[in-house]
């Protein structure tokens, strides 16, 4: 049986620099979370949320899932929205897709990939909407294109969840941010403004 002793090896010198930095790290990381952002982004192991963002273990609450959705109807990314909101008072919500996401190209494909279509029927009916635009483009154009309709999807969906109306309702100052990352720089664009209240029908 393999037992990935070279990770268990990784993680030991990984945790033995951090302690060579900083002796209180990990007792102070044990006793507290406070971070002020929450992470929702694609599984895609290419797009670390941590690393790309420069962030500590402690900074960053992170919820990732096949091409960044907010399904109204997933109760997964739900708990971890309303447990940011909440308990952890964060006040970022990111939403960050990547160029080239693999489960966007499937959306736009017309065969079956099995189960991961149902997750991705959202994405699906986004590409409908926009088709005259994404026809216009070749198929590596349409795929980053539709990742950043995507990305602004879901941010929409955030903010008309009854989670973010009822904290902006309060009070609570929470921004919405639509970022895509390009792996082959590894940098960041910021897609849209930060939605910061709620949202109508129009927008």
């Amino acid at each position: 049986m393999e037992r990935l002793t070279h990770l268990l090896s990784n993680n030991r010198a990984w945790a033995d620099s951090i302690n060579a930095h900083d002796p209180d790290f990990f007792r102070k990381l044990a006793n507290q979370q406070s971070p002020e952002y929450l992470w929702i982004g694609c599984s895609d192991s290419r797009v670390p949320a941590n690393q790309i963002t420069g962030l500590a273990p402690g900074e960053i609450f992170v919820h990732r899932n096949v091409a960044n959705v907010v399904a109204e109807t997933d109760f997964n990314v739900l708990a971890v929205i309303q447990y940011a909101v909440d308990v952890l008072k964060i006040r970022h919500i990111i939403i960050c897709g990547h160029y080239g996401c693999g489960g966007v190209r499937a959306a736009l494909e017309n065969f079956r990939h099995g189960m991961i279509d149902n997750w991705l029927a959202g994405i699906r009916s986004l590409s409908r909407t926009h088709r005259a635009e994404l026809a216009a483009l070749d198929t590596d154009a349409a795929v980053d294109r539709l990742c950043e309709l995507n990305v602004r999807s879901q941010a929409s969906h955030v903010a008309r969840t009854t989670i973010l109306e009822d904290a902006w309702e309060r009070g609570q100052k929470i921004s919405i941010h639509s970022w895509i990352y390009r792996l082959d720089t590894g940098l960041i664009t910021p897609l849209a403004e930060p939605v910061t209240g709620p949202m109508d029908n129009s927008d």
